[in-house]
C-alpha cells in the first residue's frame, strides 16, 4: 500500500503543517503503509491555461513537474493533502497543483482512492481550508477520512496535541484502504455529480474526445 503526502508550504523544514505531515505519515507506515512525502513548493509547476489539451488528448501539454507528481497520486491508495492558511485559502502552490488536474475530476480518476487533509493557522479560520481540501478530493471521485487543523492562537500545546492527532488519522488512512470503507455521503454526492457532469461531457464531445471515450468505457454514457 502506498501513502503519498503533499506539502504545500514555502516555508519548508520551519512549517508547522510540515510537523503534522511528517506525524501522519509516520502513522501511515507504522499501520505497515510505504509512504511518500512531496513538496510543490519546491518543484515547477506553472498555471493551467485552458488550452483543453487533457480534455481532448488525456495528456498534459505544459511540460514542467506537474505529471511526475500526478503519476505518484494515480499509483497511490492513499493522498494525505496538507496546506497552512493563507488568507482563508490554500496556498497558491497547492491551488496550482488543483487547477492543473481538471483530467483527473473530468475522468473521476482518484476513484477508489482515499485522503486526509490538514492544515495550520494563526487564526480558528481551519475548517474552511480543511473542507477546500476535502472537496477537491471528492470532486475528483475519491474518499476523504476527514482532517485536522491546529491554531497557534490556541496556546503552545496545540501543535503537539494535532501531531498527535495527526498520526493517529495517518494510521486510520490505511485502515480505511484495507477495509475499503464506505462513506454513503461522499458516494451520492459522486452519483450526482456524474449524473449532471454527462451532459457537460456530451456538449464538448467534439472538443473533449479523450474524456468522451473514457465516460463511454466506464459506462456512464451510454451508447
Amino acid at each position: 500500500m502506498k501513502i503519498v503526502g503533499i506539502q504545500s508550504s514555502p516555508r519548508g523544514k520551519n512549517s508547522n503543517t510540515l510537523k503534522l505531515l511528517d506525524a501522519a505519515l509516520d502513522g501511515a507506515a507504522e499501520a505497515g503503509a510505504d509512504i511518500e512525502s512531496i513538496d510543490v513548493a519546491k518543484l515547477k509547476i506553472k498555471y493551467c491555461t485552458a488550452c483543453n489539451s487533457c480534455h481532448d488528448t488525456g495528456v498534459c501539454s505544459i511540460k514542467d513537474d506537474y505529471k511526475g507528481v500526478l503519476e505518484k497520486l494515480l499509483a497511490a491508495d492513499g493522498i494525505i493533502w496538507s496546506s497552512p492558511n493563507y488568507i482563508t485559502n490554500v496556498t497558491a502552490q497547492l491551488k496550482t497543483l488543483f487547477d492543473r488536474s481538471p483530467l483527473v475530476i473530468h475522468e473521476q480518476l482518484f476513484d477508489g482512492k482515499y485522503s486526509l487533509s490538514l492544515t495550520t493557522a494563526g487564526s480558528d479560520e481551519l475548517d474552511f481550508v480543511l473542507d477546500i481540501m476535502d472537496n477537491f478530493m471528492i470532486h475528483c471521485g475519491g474518499s476523504t477520512i476527514g482532517g485536522v487543523g491546529c491554531s497557534v492562537a490556541w496556546g503552545p500545546q496545540a501543535i503537539e496535541t494535532a501531531i498527535e492527532e495527526s498520526r493517529i488519522m495517518g494510521r486510520d488512512l490505511v485502515e480505511a484502504i484495507k477495509e475499503r470503507r464506505k462513506y454513503p455521503e461522499q458516494e451520492a454526492v459522486h452519483e450526482a455529480w456524474r449524473e449532471r457532469f454527462k451532459y457537460v461531457v456530451l456538449a464538448n464531445k467534439d472538443h473533449w474526445t479523450h474524456n468522451c471515450d473514457y465516460w463511454i468505457e466506464k459506462g456512464w454514457i451510454k451508447q
